[in-house]
């Protein structure tokens, strides 16, 4: 008989456990570092785009799963038609998508989308949020629709799925209960990891790229502010090139965790969420042995 886990098997039980407990301690001391030695308006900009980063992924994530759902069932009823000029041509667009590399595609989503907050056509925080989450889902959304055809295929093939088809029950309760959430659940939740930490990274690269190729005050009216605009911002890049700097004076080390923290807070919390939901995810497949 399988005993319950104790507390301490629950928190160092896996490795994607030990890196969530790690990267919570270690923006926890980070956070506690900051408060007591970084001036009040740089803290108040690096708490806002780290929350900011973190919603815009969050929502990705969600917006993700539900679009890449969609797809999947409109594939697969396209698939099976009778008719096959609608399969092919999603087949197409769904491939034209995919051709497009994701960092260019959300650049010039973004920059639609600061278009439409100068022109006072989107106004609010939460609907320029859900925009860009649906912009970044757009172009992340294939890997989620190949794990879910991947899935849907397999299990269609087994004999329970004409089995339960010859006792009356629907394809479409088969395909969505019994396969892709009795079955697959934990397959999906490992690849919403990825794309969480995908989110974040292509979130940062664009925003990087759109803050140091518009002028500081066509940014902060259009997008709100995230840890790659603020890693674009000339304090944080100075802040990033003292790094350099002390590599050939030593002892400007102990300067940089004083006088340079909005630079070097940003660019750790940019590396440490990476690679903490890098190692979360394979720690993750390893203890349900994906």
């Amino acid at each position: 008989m399988k005993t319950a886990d104790t507390p301490l098997q629950v928190l160092f039980g896996g490795r994607d456990r030990r890196w969530l407990l790690f990267w919570i301690i270690a923006v926890g001391g980070l956070g506690v570092w900051d408060f007591m030695f970084l001036n009040r308006p740089a803290l108040e900009r690096v708490i806002e785009g780290f929350l900011n980063t973190f919603a815009i992924a969050f929502l990705v994530v969600g917006c993700t799963l539900a679009i890449a759902w969609i797809v999947t069932l409109v594939y697969y009823r396209l698939e099976h038609a009778s008719n096959r000029t609608g399969f092919y041509l999603f087949s197409f667009f769904l491939n034209l998508i995919r051709s497009i590399p994701q960092i260019v595609g959300i650049l010039f989503g973004y920059i639609g989308i600061a278009g439409l907050v100068t022109a006072e056509v989107l106004s609010g925080k939460t609907a320029v949020f859900l925009l860009m989450a649906l912009c970044i889902s757009f172009f992340i959304m294939l890997e989620v629709v190949d794990l879910l055809r991947e899935r849907i295929d397999h299990y269609t093939k087994l004999d329970f799925f004409n089995a339960m088809r010859v006792c009356g029950v629907s394809q479409w309760r088969i395909i969505n209960f019994d396969i892709l959430w009795k079955n697959s659940r934990i397959h999906i939740l490992n690849k919403l990891i990825s794309v969480f930490g995908s989110a974040v990274f292509l979130q940062c690269s664009v925003d990087f790229i759109i803050s140091v190729g518009l002028s500081s005050e066509v940014n902060a009216v259009t997008l709100p502010t995230t840890l790659g605009s603020l890693l674009a911002k000339m304090d944080s890049k100075q802040d990033i090139l003292a790094i350099g700097n002390t590599i050939t004076n030593i002892s400007y080390l102990p300067a940089l965790f004083f006088q340079h923290l909005q630079g070097i807070t940003v660019a750790f919390l940019i590396v440490i969420t990476l690679l903490a939901v890098y190692q979360i995810s394979c720690g993750y497949a390893e203890r349900h042995r994906l």
